[in-house]
């Protein structure tokens, strides 16, 4: 199988929005495990590639072809983006080759008549990259926004209202670059043997640094995969990004509580609350459906935690034997997710104003259930991955307008760097700004507490 053609077949594939980019990619790269690692590399890139910058492409498209690109033929639409991503994007891959390519592939899937098309358009932009013109910064600006960081003119105008156009640019650079995996050492873990895992990922030719927020934080960049790491199989580490870290740390767990996490998959705050939990009282972890419990207890088993029940549950839907349990309980609720576009490219062209409406509701029905599960003197940690004031700072002021609940400094518990707004009982991580994902955390009680 030619791996230009599999990656043609991937973004068909996403054309047709039936999966997240990211899932797709990992089954694909799967199935053909059997390529040699540049291949797969190959593969991963471009696919990913030309996801993320597909409006950039488009518009570098329309300066070349005389059909615009939304009335291409669906497969020469995606054979041109990821041709065009090659040449304006990998200097690796010669010009000739990408033009190539693509002829070859045209003519192969029973575009025969379109392969003089392909070439000349393709030919066009390797000969006239230079000769691009974007719009300008100065005099368009949140149109250079979107044209250069792929990003559609609405979520621009959307980061731009909510944390300002300083802000907004360095959240979109941010989304656009390799970003390193996080990672969190097991409790068990000691400093030494933290250590000796880093200098021996290092020696796997991993780049590996401790994060400057917490001392059981790691970052990993260029492992061939985390499973191959040192410690992996011995559950010395799980795969969280430090921002669900910061949940789990401000929720100020103590020996012998009973946690609840309601929206649990994959499972990286609620076996971090075991593991802070060292053995004592009990984890509580409950999703929707049987596949992505199956993921929690994958990664319970791996990491030898025997404190964490896991259940099967929609947390719209009362478990009264839940009711009143909670010392702490975890609400990391469904969201629109624009915190993670840098790892899910393809959210960004499928997340709408109404589904933002729509996500909000469902976060409150599930609030409005799941509160009942705290105990009187207990604790809520409410957390989304998303950057939309709506899903955040709105639902915190309906959950202690409606439900009785007031906020808690998290002043105390958070890292320096990230405590803008800690004291008022949430903070929002900004991609690009915090070296985090773009998420969520706000510190709820019920009214009155001490």
């Amino acid at each position: 199988m030619n791996v230009r053609e599999i990656v043609l077949d991937i973004l068909l594939e996403l054309s047709k929005e039936n999966e997240y980019s990211n899932v797709l990619i990992a089954a694909v790269l799967e199935k053909y495990d059997y390529l040699d690692g540049r291949e797969k590399a190959f593969i991963k890139r471009v696919a990913e590639g030309t996801t993320e910058r597909r409006i950039q492409i488009d518009y570098v498209l329309g300066q070349f072809s005389k059909t615009p690109v939304d009335k291409m033929k669906p497969l020469i639409r995606e054979l041109l983006r990821m041709s065009c991503y090659q040449i304006l994007f990998m200097d690796n891959i010669p010009d000739a080759a990408a033009c190539n390519e693509a002829v070859k592939l045209a003519g192969k899937r029973h575009f025969q008549p379109l392969q003089g098309y392909v070439n000349g358009v393709l030919r066009a932009v390797a000969r006239g990259r230079d000769r691009i013109v974007y719009p300008d910064r100065q005099t368009a600006y949140r149109e250079y926004l979107s044209v250069c960081y792929s990003m559609p003119p609405w979520l621009v105008d959307h980061f731009c209202g909510a944390y300002g156009e300083e802000r907004c640019e360095k959240i979109l650079q941010s989304f656009l670059r390799r970003g390193a995996v996080s990672v969190r050492f097991q409790e068990t873990v000691d400093d030494k043997e933290r250590g000796r895992l880093l200098e021996a990922w290092r020696r796997q030719g991993a780049a590996a640094k401790l994060s400057p927020y917490l001392p059981y934080a790691a970052t990993v960049e260029n492992a061939e995969g985390i499973r191959s790491l040192a410690g992996y199989a011995e559950g010395a580490f799980a795969v969280q990004d430090v921002s669900s870290m910061l949940v789990v740390e401000a929720a100020g767990i103590r020996p012998g509580d009973t946690v609840i996490d309601v929206c649990a998959a994959p499972g990286g705050k609620a076996l971090h609350a075991a593991s802070k939990l060292a053995g004592t009282g009990q984890v509580i972890a409950c999703d929707l459906t049987s596949y992505k419990t199956d993921r929690i207890e994958e990664n319970m088993r791996r990491l030898r935690l025997t404190n964490v029940t896991v259940r099967v549950r929609d947390a719209r839907e009362e478990d009264s034997g839940l009711v009143g349990r909670a010392d702490v309980l975890l609400a990391d609720v469904p969201c629109s997710g624009l915190g993670v576009i840098g790892k899910k490219q393809d959210i960004k062209y499928r997340v709408t104003p109404a589904a933002m409406q729509e996500v909000q509701r469902l976060q409150r029905d599930i609030l409005q259930n799941v509160v009942r599960y705290l105990k009187p003197t207990g604790t809520l940690m409410y957390s989304t991955c998303t950057m939309n004031p709506a899903e955040n700072e709105e639902t915190v002021e309906w959950l202690c307008r409606t439900c009785g609940l007031e906020t808690v400094s998290m002043a105390r518990e958070l890292p320096e760097a990230v405590r803008e707004t800690a004291d008022r009982g949430y903070v929002q991580l900004l991609p690009g700004i915090h070296g985090t994902d773009g998420f969520f955390i706000a510190k709820l009680r019920r009214r009155g507490q001490v």
